[in-house]
């Protein structure tokens, strides 16, 4: 595929909405999703993925939670871009979340496109795409979806929560929500809410995704066409927030693509050009255009101390579950201020709190890449965790 072009025809492979490649749970009529929004959803589907064994005592089981642009394929071959999962440097054997110890489950969210109800999927009643007619979602009816999947397959409790960035505020959701049920949480890389800074950027995606001809108030699977070029628009502005400024120099500066002068056009003359238009065309081609409004709308809805008066440790008020929260210097999505925050709130509620900043030039991806510094306070916290808890 030209990366210089946004051209490209639509991908052949298999519905993943209505038919995942993973593990799916469905359930009928009779236990409908409650959302937030006033709706429910019933029938609905929840795919997942999962990796290790769970022990006799049901003790080990570690919840992934995934970021904005991932899915449930967080440490196996993608089925759609055959790339390798997305957190495969953090779980696996002998990494930080050991497979070879821990039961790892990793779903996808409410309003996704890799298997879980959203606005992809075929509505039961008229047998086409829900598009715009699917309800608005937010982070706690994904994780009230994913205690719903977690009591079908008979776990009592977790040993961990973790994720990054939109994960990490399941992980925060989770740790409210169902506190008895969370032994240790690790959020990464995340805020107790998003910012107007943040709700910002998702503004512009969404916006760069409608203003496509081929949107088509939403019904562009029905008529047969995709929002490719406004998808695209929206990844590319996205994927800006997610770097540093000095990984952007480190990795681009100003060189130019495949060339020794500029050539006076809109070409991408510029390795950084080639980059990002590179990430809209990849991005097209996994994710559903529509998800993209509704996951981004449901983390602009995220603001877990309006939920208890306005106070934030009130969510943590007297919590059983100890806590590894983590940072990055560099990232300027969700700064260090974020991730002090929550760790006051939790002090101030009585929890078991540890905190880290890692110092990376690496931006908000930090998260996913190989940092050192993350492994091991990761697997520190974890191993000590599962002492607690008696996980040999």
């Amino acid at each position: 595929m030209n990366e210089h072009s946004f051209r490209g025809a639509a991908p052949t492979h298999r519905s993943e909405a209505d038919d995942p490649t993973s593990l799916l749970q469905r359930f009928g009529s009779d236990e409908p999703l409650s959302l937030d929004a006033g709706a429910s959803l019933g029938p609905w589907q929840i795919a997942y993925q999962t990796y290790g064994e769970l022990n006799a005592a049901r003790s080990n089981a570690i919840l992934i939670c995934h970021a904005l642009t991932g899915d449930q394929h967080a440490a196996n071959i993608h089925p759609v871009t055959g790339k390798r999962g997305w957190w495969e440097t953090m779980v696996g054997p002998g990494r930080p979340i050991d497979t070879d110890r821990f039961f790892v489950i990793c779903a996808n969210v409410v309003g996704g496109c890799m298997g879980t109800t959203g606005p992809a999927s075929c509505h039961p009643d008229t047998k086409k795409a829900w598009a715009l007619d699917f309800p608005l979602v937010t982070i706690r009816d994904t994780v009230r979806a994913q205690s719903m999947l977690i009591d079908r397959l008979g776990i009592p409790s977790l040993f961990c929560v973790a994720g990054g960035s939109m994960g990490g505020m399941q992980v925060l959701q989770w740790a409210a929500s169902y506190p008895d049920r969370v032994f240790a949480a690790l959020p990464l890389a995340t805020g107790a809410r998003h910012s107007a800074q943040n709700i910002a950027f998702h503004e512009v995606g969404r916006q760069a995704i409608m203003a496509d001809p081929d949107w088509r108030r939403g019904r562009y699977l029905d008529e047969g066409v995709r929002p490719r070029k406004g998808l695209a628009v929206a990844r590319m502005g996205a994927h800006i927030t997610y770097l540093s400024e000095a990984a952007l120099h480190r990795k681009f500066g100003r060189t130019l693509q495949d060339r020794d002068a500029p050539t006076f056009t809109f070409d991408a003359d510029f390795q950084i050009e080639s980059y990002l238009r590179y990430q809209g065309i990849s991005f097209v081609e996994r994710f559903d255009p529509n998800s993209y409004l509704y996951v981004t709308r449901a983390m602009d809805y995220f603001d877990l101390a309006a939920d208890y008066g306005g106070t934030l440790a009130n969510a943590f008020r007297a919590s059983p579950t100890r806590f590894c929260v983590i940072s990055f210097s560099s990232d300027w999505l969700f700064p260090t201020r974020d991730s002090r925050a929550i760790v006051h709130a939790l002090n101030a509620g009585g929890a078991q709190v540890g905190f880290v900043e890692i110092e990376s030039d690496k931006g908000h991806d930090a998260f996913l890449l190989e940092e050192p510094e993350m492994f091991a306070a990761a697997r520190g916290f974890l191993d000590a965790a599962a002492s607690a808890r008696g996980i040999a």
